[in-house]
């Protein structure tokens, strides 16, 4: 059994997919508003925690991930597998007990104030990766095991305030970390040559909790891998989508067993070479938004809402968030300098629903005439007009131009209604809907903006019924 390190094939291979494996790995790193002390940030790492077995279920994590998809290879085709995932760090802050900051004494403390920042103890995510190849030929039903280990490190490093002056240091601790990587693949009956792969990846750290005591999840972190996931390539074949196959492997797909993981097909140019198994569920082919302008770690909420809100944190906030770590350091510097004509990308695209890069075939031809407008459509229908169409409320037409006082009954189900009863308003259209029922566009006298609303078509509907005619002046 041998791992490579990564190769310039795995590079190229993997390139596409990486994008979208980062995004996965680094997905609620550090949240907003970026602080350590902030509640949701003290609880760490949400997607992929493989914990040591001794530890598997506790808390509900696991220490296992397993993967199952079908592939068709090629005569010669090599597997690429790269296992990803964040190790924990624990950062430890210590201030120089000596008096003008020389010396090699130092004490650990639970904050280091400097003009730029705030330090705290913290836990940092460094990135592994561990590669493996092997010919397809050379996988069968049995398990060709592939284990790995990573040593555990210390390191210091010196904090220097504006001066130059040393004031402190970080000590940062990296435990000893096992794992294995499990790859088999057994070929289905059938007309065409597929082959089920199966990937199980597994912590084997071994830890065990101190005699008559029970360690926590804090405690068990510091031997985990987090937001693991891995990438699997061909060079020669492809694999089956696992959400949209053929329908002949329909079947072989549904008897697929995918635990704590989901494969997508992630190939370059929407090709099906590569695979992105994530903890995570995604869709084929993910990609990162041409607009998103770096990672905010935080995809509860959209690009601009975290950029504007991070823009406003005070400049005491921002310290502290710069203190907890360099990533989210970056955050608070790409909020800070972000151009105008970039936070204006960010308010929103339209994309069009069917993919321009693969359009579809083209449609068959009809002898029936099809109508320029869908059949809900106002315009399909020569038989209404919005604009001039009328309704009788308490024997008097209203319609477009028309002054009603707005009256809305108990069966409304929108609380703000009550706050317009008795406010007089403009009917701005009468429309039909699909079912045979009347409804009254209107905008409100004493809207200032109602200009506006007019403008872009946003109004207020409400029944014949639930307005009062009103005499013009």
């Amino acid at each position: 059994m041998t791992t490579s390190h990564p190769a310039n094939a795995a590079e190229a291979l993997f390139d596409t997919a990486r994008h979208a494996a980062d995004a996965v790995l680094f997905e609620g790193y550090v949240l907003y508003p970026y602080r350590a002390s902030a509640a949701k940030n003290r609880l760490r790492w949400q997607f992929g925690v493989l914990v040591p077995p001794r530890w598997d279920g506790v808390e509900g994590e696991r220490g296992t991930q397993r993967t199952e998809c079908l592939m068709e290879p090629r005569t010669g085709a090599e597997l690429h597998v790269r296992v990803r995932f964040l190790r924990p760090q624990r950062r430890a802050v210590q201030r120089s007990a000596a008096p003008d900051g020389g010396g090699d004494r130092f004490e650990t403390v639970e904050t280091l104030e400097l003009a730029d920042r705030v330090l705290v103890p913290w836990d940092e995510g460094v990135e592994e990766s561990v590669d493996v190849r092997v010919p397809v030929d050379e996988l069968g039903p049995e398990p060709k095991e592939f284990p790995f280990s990573l040593a555990a490190a210390d390191t210091t490093e010196t904090v220097r305030d504006e001066h130059g002056r040393t004031v402190g240091r970080l000590v940062r601790r990296r435990e000893e970390m096992s794992g294995r990587l499990r790859l088999a693949a057994a070929e289905l009956p059938g007309p065409y040559r597929v082959m089920r792969l199966t990937a199980l990846l597994e912590n084997t750290t071994p830890v065990a909790a101190p005699p008559g005591a029970r360690l926590a999840r804090e405690d068990v972190l510091p031997h985990s891998m987090v937001s693991a996931h891995l990438m699997a390539g061909l060079t020669r074949g492809g694999f089956l989508s696992m959400t949209d196959p053929p329908q002949w492997a329909s079947a072989a797909v549904a008897e697929c067993r995918n635990e704590h993981t989901w494969p997508v097909l992630a190939g370059a140019d929407r090709g099906s070479d590569v695979i992105l198994s994530s903890p995570i569920i995604l869709e084929d082919h993910p990609r990162i938004a041409p607009e998103s302008p770096g990672a905010l770690y935080d995809a509860t909420e959209i690009d601009e809402i975290l950029a504007l809100r991070t823009a406003t944190l005070t400049d005491d906030e921002k310290r502290q968030a710069r203190g907890t770590d360099a990533r989210a350091g970056a955050v608070i510097d790409l909020a800070d300098s972000m151009p105008p004509e970039v936070l204006d990308r960010l308010h929103g695209a339209v994309r069009s629903l069917r993919d321009i890069t693969h359009p579809p075939d083209p449609a068959p031809e009809y002898d029936v005439p099809r109508p320029e407008a869908p059949w809900w459509d106002p315009g399909a229908d020569a038989g209404v007009d919005p604009g001039r169409d009328s309704v009788l409320v308490d024997g008097t037409a209203v319609a477009a131009g028309s002054r009603v006082r707005l009256r809305p009954g108990p069966r409304r189900t929108d609380a703000q209604d009550m706050f317009l009863h008795g406010r007089a308003a403009l009917v701005e259209a009468v429309l039909h809907d699909v079912d045979g029922s009347v409804h009254l566009a209107v905008t409100l006298d004493d809207d200032p903006g109602a200009e506006l609303a007019r403008a872009q078509g946003r109004f207020r509907y409400f029944q014949p019924d639930e307005v009062a005619v009103l005499e013009e002046p």
